[in-house]
């Protein structure tokens, strides 16, 4: 096992869309209430620790169903061209755990004080559950992600969880109006797990397990489906009650960085 195909399996790539929502509730919070630099930065630190356990975790399901063949497009992992075995990969899922659980309970402490307020437990709750979802996308003995849920679980930990739950952590508050901003975060991310899914999909058909119910060629209406994704986020946007420069401007770079990440996939499977 070396560095290098940790870090590869990592997939830090990924590391932006996944920040993009709490980057966003980070700031609507920060135009309402004074938010300390320490809790900004734990909020951070968990939410990278929980996608790097989500990318390791994925590898290895789709390593151990087979539906990381040598017909899959796309880039190849530390699984798939020996970096790693499967038994160093379990032990590094086990490891992103343990920080998983540090950084959560961390953050909880700094911004609450305690972990023994009811916030703080209802927040140890949801993050044992994030955890789990990380976890069980293609990994586990039931993973929703070959059930077809994927999208649904995208949609809830990144965009509603991701926006809502770091503005709370961060302001101690809750605000209904969050929830637009959350749910075209929400749709940004599907809609990358979509063309992701569009990718992988004559490789995914050649194995047992499907992780999408998906049409059997790749024609125009998942095309069609991200456009719309993108565009109904954009209008979540402008529909906001007290748009606040920053976290708009941040919104519209999440948007350049979504867009220019489905084409780069496209074309990888082209």
């Amino acid at each position: 096992m070396t560095a290098k195909a940790v870090v590869r399996s990592m997939r830090l790539r990924t590391l932006p869309l996944s920040t993009a929502g709490v980057v966003l509730g980070i700031m609507l919070a920060c135009a309402d209430y004074t938010v300390p630099w320490y809790t900004i930065v734990l909020i951070i630190l968990t939410t990278i620790s929980l996608q790097i356990l989500s990318n390791m975790s994925n590898e290895l399901g789709d390593w151990l169903s087979g539906v990381d063949s040598d017909k899959r497009e796309g880039p190849v992992y530390s699984l798939g061209e020996g970096g790693l075995t499967t038994d160093q990969m379990r032990s590094c899922i086990r490891i992103m755990m343990l920080v998983c659980c540090i950084l959560g309970l961390g953050m909880i402490r700094a911004s609450f004080g305690t972990v023994f307020r009811i916030e703080s437990q209802i927040l140890i709750i949801l993050g044992g559950f994030a955890i789990w979802a990380a976890m069980n996308y293609t990994l586990g003995n039931r993973p929703y992600g070959y059930k077809g849920l994927g999208d649904l679980f995208v949609f809830i930990f990144f965009g509603l969880v991701s926006v809502m739950g770091s503005y709370f952590v961060a302001s101690h508050s809750f605000n209904w109006s969050i929830l637009m901003p959350g749910t075209a975060i929400g749709f940004f991310s599907v809609g990358v797990l979509n063309v992701n899914n569009i990718r992988d999909m004559e490789s995914d058909a050649d194995s047992r397990t499907v992780k999408t119910g998906r049409a059997p060629c790749k024609d125009i209406s998942y095309t069609a489906y991200c456009a719309w994704l993108v565009s109904d986020a954009h209008i979540y946007v402008l529909q906001f009650d007290r748009p606040s420069a920053l976290p708009v401007c941040y919104y519209a770079a999440s948007l350049y960085h979504t867009s220019d990440r489905c084409m780069e996939i496209l074309r990888q499977g082209a």
